[in-house]
């Protein structure tokens, strides 16, 4: 299988994951509401920065040991689903709270370059992008095809899905901060969430392995 037939469903993967509700999401939303636009863009960019940063560093490392080990591959593999199944439990846990995994109330960095800065190390802090990178985009790359290269690929049309994800939202989190008041709205979408994760894993799980 080439890697151009296997895009649509990655994409489709890192949408999901970009969608999901953690660190990401909450600081792009508080950048929208309190730093503006312009703030909000500039660590979108932070943070697609980062993904590119784990995406390099899984490329130049994975390369080399899961070319010479099955077993290191498959033992990342797991770790992921583990991950990815305590994450989707975590945020089922946070249903307990008033607007679930939606948590707003920290500070924004209201300049631009504090603001790139703060997606930067936000994503780098983020232990799902790290295990994404490492364990998840991997599995998508086809056999034949050079491991380092595929992941270095795919981690880029990775930050480009992020970015076009953030993007919408910034330009509607105006018009819907009403709407993710609610404490139903972000309950609904805290538990769609979780099934999302869930979801990732049940992927990850019954992949093939290189």
């Amino acid at each position: 299988m080439s890697l151009l037939r296997i895009l649509p469903a990655f994409a489709l993967t890192a949408l999901v994951l970009a969608m999901v509700p953690g660190q990401g999401v909450a600081m792009v939303l508080r950048q929208s509401l309190i730093g503006g636009p312009r703030c909000a863009m500039a660590s979108v960019l932070g943070n697609a920065s980062g993904l590119l940063i784990w995406g390099t560093g899984a490329a130049v490392g994975l390369s080399q040991i899961f070319a010479h080990s099955v077993l290191a591959y498959d033992t990342l593999k797991y770790t992921g689903v583990a991950y990815l199944s305590y994450l989707a439990l975590t945020t089922l846990v946070t249903l307990r709270r008033d607007g679930g995994a939606f948590d707003m109330g920290t500070s924004a960095a209201t300049r631009t370059g504090a603001a790139f800065r703060l997606g930067l190390v936000t994503n780098l802090t983020n232990v799902k992008a790290a295990i994404f990178a490492v364990a998840f985009i991997p599995q998508f790359v086809p056999r034949g095809f050079s491991l380092g290269p595929g992941i270095l690929l795919l981690a880029l049309v990775q930050a480009m899905v992020s970015v076009s994800w953030y993007c919408t939202l910034v330009a509607t989190v105006h018009r819907a901060r009403a709407i993710l008041a609610r404490r139903a709205v972000r309950q609904l979408l805290t538990a769609v969430s979780a099934g999302g994760l869930l979801t990732l894993a049940l992927v990850l799980l019954f992949s093939s392995t290189r």
